[in-house]
């Protein structure tokens, strides 16, 4: 069930006819990129890649965003992403920001965290945003950018690889044509016609404990945080979460049955008891219902030869925790800066490989911890069913006993363990480690504006960047390399400081940040030639 609503009015997108589809027989149109699938993956890496001067195809088969929320919770480091692609702002605004998430037991609240305790972050924890609007804003930037060609209603049926790329077979209303692209990337989710096409195979578990979805319009004086409960009063034996995102719309997640029958169980009139006994009135509408089983599987191979899967494609983890979308963005901004670099020739197309390897360990993490949740969730076995009982009432009275708590581990950005990365000589008591995401943290400009560092390294450009902390002379820099540098003469300023304390800066401390804004190698007293060493390495170029 869905119910369209004005957001969603406004997103449906008219067919055209390419000159493409007039060219026939060996006459095919070629192209470096085709990106299949228009969600929130696809649309992120298609202008990310545009933004780095690469001409994209976009191809969906539908004309419309989306229905339904669907995903809706993105991450601190989803928005940092972004940002850098120009759509952060309308995100954050439109989204409702949130930190703080409470866990319950029956009536009585075992504990609350906070994701981002500290100040000093240009963006929060997480965002509730629908899906739909997502995928709007997202629709609206590849607007602005000509190298993008969207296409709706193109469907690929067929895909043959080649040594020197891959063919598609694309249908539309007025017939099917070809195109080659020298790269493909298959976004096209869950049930992805591609990842059948080049005979892969999603392994896993699929769990048998159902969830009903529904997304509720209502006035309510909840604060903005994320609930969950174990065995509440209103749906006992079982678990629930509310969550906030705009427009007075709530998402309301309940445990079912593993025999409670899909069908029956979505109908409105079955399911407007349970959300009446839940928030205690019936001031309430339907926007979205669905049911879902957890499934926390993988492809063996992201890459299959120029077959490039990424997102719900590749793997697929259980709502809880938000590691979905998150992940799926992760892959998204791993992958652009590679594939400009190999269609560039900067780098060999072996780099590619490094995708394969940090993206499959993401793929694994997120699989573990979502499995680890769906266990303590949903017990099967009566010794799994004991355990929970005994941590929950542990959760009570100690702090370990809360740290076993598993409500869905959040999404948090994944640490690379990767041959990119040049392993630390120096010691360090902090900061990130090689492999890890760059931190944030609030910066004064000489000129007296305040910013924060993430923006400063957007202003880089699309390259590798070397982050300094001032002592004397700066750094030989090689060239293509930007340079962000704190302190020292014409140097930013770190006046609360807190990006020293990030970075563990030391006068001299300076951190090689690749494209995508990980840490490739840090030097307390950086030398031209292991920053060159360290760039290479980086750069897939030994």
């Amino acid at each position: 069930m869905a119910h369209a609503n004005t957001a969603q009015a406004k997103t449906q997108f008219g067919y055209r006819r390419h000159p493409d589809q007039e060219r026939s027989g060996a006459n095919v149109a070629e192209h470096p990129v085709v990106v299949v699938g228009a969600g929130p993956v696809g649309l992120s890496l298609a202008i990310d890649l545009a933004q780095r001067g690469q001409r994209v195809v976009l191809l969906d088969d539908a004309d419309r965003i989306g229905e339904g929320s669907r995903a809706i919770c993105f991450s601190k480091r989803s928005l940092e992403f972004w940002d850098r692609l120009g759509v952060g702002d309308r995100m954050v605004e439109k989204g409702v920001v949130w930190s703080v998430g409470k866990i319950f037991h029956g009536a009585s609240q075992l504990y609350q965290f906070n994701l981002l305790p500290e100040e000093g972050h240009k963006r929060p924890a997480f965002i509730n945003l629908q899906q739909f609007y997502a995928e709007a804003y997202l629709v609206d930037r590849v607007g602005q950018l000509p190298e993008i060609d969207l296409r709706w209603r193109n469907k690929v049926i067929a895909l043959e690889s080649r040594n020197d790329g891959v063919a598609l077979t694309i249908a539309t209303p007025d017939g099917s044509y070809q195109v080659h692209g020298t790269f493909v990337v298959a976004c096209d989710g869950a049930r992805s016609s591609l990842r059948q096409m080049v005979g892969a195979e999603f392994a896993g578990q699929v769990f048998e404990d159902q969830f009903l979805i529904a997304d509720v319009k209502m006035t309510a004086a909840f604060p903005t945080e994320r609930w969950f409960w174990f065995d509440p009063p209103f749906h006992a034996g079982r678990s629930a979460l509310l969550h906030k995102q705009p427009d007075d719309i709530w998402r309301i997640d309940l445990q079912l049955n593993p025999d409670a029958d899909p069908v029956a169980e979505k109908q409105p009139e079955n399911v407007r008891p349970r959300i009446e006994r839940m928030l205690g009135h019936d001031k309430f509408e339907f926007e979205w219902i669905s049911l879902y089983k957890f499934q926390c599987r993988r492809m063996a191979k992201f890459i299959h030869g120029r077959v490039i899967f990424a997102g719900d494609s590749a793997h697929q983890v259980s709502p809880f925790g938000a590691r979905g979308a998150n992940s799926g963005l992760e892959d998204a901004e791993n992958l652009a800066w590679k594939l400009d670099r190999v269609l560039r020739r900067l780098s060999p197309e072996g780099l590619l490989e490094s995708y394969q390897i940090e993206r499959s360990a993401a793929a694994d993490e997120n699989i573990r911890e979502s499995t680890r949740s769906t266990d303590f969730m949903a017990p099967v076995t009566k010794q799994e069913a004991r355990l929970r009982q005994a941590v929950l009432s542990l959760a009570k009275d100690t702090e370990f006993g809360k740290r076993m708590v598993n409500g869905g581990r959040l999404s948090v950005p994944s640490v690379y363990d990767t041959p990119l990365s040049s392993g630390d000589r120096d010691d360090w008591r902090g900061g990130p480690r090689p492999g890890a995401s760059m931190p944030d943290a609030p910066v004064t400009e000489r000129g007296g504006g305040s910013t924060y560092l993430t923006d400063v390294f957007i202003r880089q450009g699309t390259r590798f960047t070397l982050l300094e902390f001032g002592n004397g002379a700066a750094v030989d820099v090689p060239e293509g390399v930007g340079s962000i540098r704190i302190g020292g003469e014409g140097g930013l300023v770190d006046a609360q400081g807190l990006a020293g304390k990030r970075y563990d800066a030391e006068p001299g401390t300076a951190y090689l940040l690749r494209p995508d804004g990980y840490v490739a190698a840090r030097f307390r007293n950086a030398a031209r030639p292991e920053l060159d060493a360290a760039l290479a390495r980086a750069a897939g170029l030994n």
